[in-house]
């Protein structure tokens, strides 16, 4: 561990010595309140928070700027990092990697068989990840956490359950800019991993943009909680967004849907896509 601990930390020094040499140059993005983006999570009954960074125009786009730096668990959206640790450590050689199912029946029927990379990240399969993150160990895991720097690097709550119930917490803001030194490589993984990653999370490409993201459902304190994080490219610009909705009580397909939803109408609203394309 100890030398685990000495890489980890000669890695966030030179990461400091880059953002202190390129601090008196980059200038702070643009920040825009956008409350009438609160029609849609009313129209989807949640309350929540939305973000987009535009990255060409450095702009910060909001609605309920008070949750942009709120720690929230951050559910399956951690699939994308998971993902990174499996390749980088050699858990996962590729993403055509299989993991058999272990018979246990879930409610998500789309669980119960065999899954490699790719399919689990498209299905959101649980038990895939759990036993990745498993084969890593508390150990790596918990350093290829804080050398990435993401969240609060919290592993509290058991190695297959840190992510869903455990201590693990990230914000909007620490989404967005995970999700930014992903798509330029800076992170501190392989170029091989990132790509793997980055092309398993394409969830929609049309003539003129393609959409990476990834969806998340955690639940807490009788609060559900919904991500639906990524990044809309297109040949001139990149939106990096972080959608978190939240309600209280029941939630059921409605609710999933809503995450999705709200960041389609609100692209649409600001001319990135046509969200029929999407919503159809």
């Amino acid at each position: 561990m100890d030398r685990l601990k000495l890489q980890a930390f000669l890695f966030r020094i030179s990461w400091l010595s880059i953002v202190l040499l390129m601090a008196g140059c980059a200038s702070k993005p643009t920040i825009e309140i956008h409350d009438e983006f609160g029609k849609y999570f009313d129209q989807c009954g949640v309350t929540g928070s939305f973000a987009l960074f535009d990255w060409k125009n450095s702009r910060c786009i909001l609605f309920n700027p008070d949750q942009y730096e709120q720690p929230i668990i951050p559910a399956s959206t951690f699939k994308i990092c998971n993902s990174l640790i499996g390749l980088e450590t050699g858990v996962i050689p590729d993403e055509n990697f299989i993991i058999q199912w272990d018979s246990i029946v879930h409610e998500n029927e789309n669980w119960n068989k065999d899954h490699d990379l790719k399919t689990a990240f498209k299905n959101s399969t649980v038990w895939y990840y759990q036993e990745l993150a498993r084969r890593v160990g508390v150990e790596k895991m918990k350093y290829w956490l804080e050398t990435a720097d993401y969240g609060n690097s919290d592993t509290t709550g058991g190695i297959g359950h840190f992510w869903l119930t455990g201590g693990l917490r990230i914000s909007p803001k620490q989404q967005i800019e995970f999700l930014e030194k992903l798509h330029d490589g800076n992170l501190p993984f392989s170029r091989r991993s990132m790509e793997i990653v980055k092309k398993i999370m394409i969830a929609e490409e049309k003539p003129g943009w393609v959409l990476r993201a990834k969806t998340g459902w955690g639940y807490l304190d009788n609060q559900h909680y919904g991500w639906y994080v990524g990044w809309l490219e297109t040949p001139e610009n990149v939106y990096y967004f972080s959608n978190c909705i939240q309600v209280s009580g029941e939630a059921g397909d409605s609710f999933a849907i809503a995450r999705r939803e709200i960041v389609y109408k609100i692209l649409n609203d600001m001319h990135l896509i046509n969200d029929q394309e999407l919503l159809n």
